[in-house]
């Protein structure tokens, strides 16, 4: 009678501290919060005054970024809270939650924004080219500012990249109304500042959505963007002579940066089993940067073979 023993391992290294990371992006966040109220209400008063679809339009974006930020902040707070009983993996996916809802609130901005640029190109109204200039200027400046302070790590943190696109919409926004003020002033276009705002919204619309992409992909668990199954099976097919299979395969993200892995490896008979699992914890780590791993090494013939477990990946 054959006796399988199966080994269970789990690779909690990680590259630098969550709580500290989360901890520094989360006063970056902050600060672009502040920032993103105060030209709020800037722009709130100078569109009123002005007339200027391209600010009150702005202003709009920056109601949804205030909200956006505040619920990027609390998204890093919970990223740092420790696993529990109910949540064995902690609350690190609070940022992909954040980016996702922050493109939604995208895809409703774009809607009101083209309402009101077309109300606008149809009954075309007075423009104090002057103060909208003024305003337009400042919240240039104040978006760049706040772009450069999100910018650091926008490229692998869903939070922060859901917080940075609602920031670059409105430094378009505030370029959009400079450009508008302009044409207003020097040529008396008045469809510029509508115009310029549907632009505008269409940059936001194809941004928004790679941002719903990539928060949807790792809510479902996707294989991280870059990644090739394929070619991680067949890196831990090599990873030791001993190892015979490799199946029921399954690499996702838990949130940006955090990559995780299980995985079956069946081994010869007479192999070296711990061997066999340092080299495939080594391959997963140093080739495909995958830190958390759980590895079932089956000495022989895989329990789970009944049909469902061969193959590449099967559930």
């Amino acid at each position: 009678m054959n006796t399988h023993v199966h080994r269970h391992d789990h690779d909690h290294a990680h590259a630098h501290d969550p709580a500290a990371v989360s901890g520094g992006r989360g006063r970056k966040l902050l600060l672009a919060f502040v920032l993103t109220t105060v030209m709020m209400v800037v722009e709130v008063v100078g569109g009123a005054w002005s007339g200027s679809l391209a600010l009150l339009a702005d202003a709009g974006h920056m109601v949804v970024d205030a909200l956006a930020l505040l619920l990027a902040i609390v998204g890093a707070w919970m990223a740092t809270r420790p696993a529990d009983a109910r949540r064995s993996y902690g609350y690190g996916r609070m940022e992909v939650l954040a980016g996702f809802v922050n493109a939604l609130g995208q895809f409703v901005l774009v809607g009101w924004i083209f309402y009101e640029a077309v109300v606008r190109l149809l009954h075309p109204g007075e423009i104090l080219s002057g103060i909208m200039l003024a305003v337009a200027i400042v919240g240039l400046l104040v978006n760049a500012l706040v772009l450069r302070t999100l910018h650091g790590h926008a490229h692998d943190d869903v939070n922060l990249a859901g917080a940075s696109l609602h920031v670059l919409g409105d430094l378009l926004g505030s370029l959009a109304a400079v450009l508008a003020a302009l044409a207003i002033r020097w040529f008396g276009w008045l469809w510029a500042d509508p115009v310029l705002s549907l632009l505008i919204s269409l940059l936001i619309l194809g941004s928004a959505w790679r941002l719903l992409r990539m928060s949807a992909h790792i809510l479902l668990e996707g294989v991280p963007d870059g990644m090739d199954s394929a070619l991680v099976e067949a890196s831990l097919r090599e990873a030791d002579p001993g190892i015979c299979d490799i199946h029921h395969l399954h690499v996702w993200q838990l949130a940006s940066g955090s990559r995780m892995a299980t995985v079956h490896a069946e081994l010869e008979e007479h192999a070296d089993g711990a061997q066999a699992l340092r080299a495939i914890k080594q391959v997963l780590l140093e080739r495909f940067g995958i830190q958390h791993v759980t590895v079932q090494v089956d000495p022989g013939r895989c329990l789970d073979a009944s049909g469902d477990c061969a193959g590449h990946g099967r559930p």
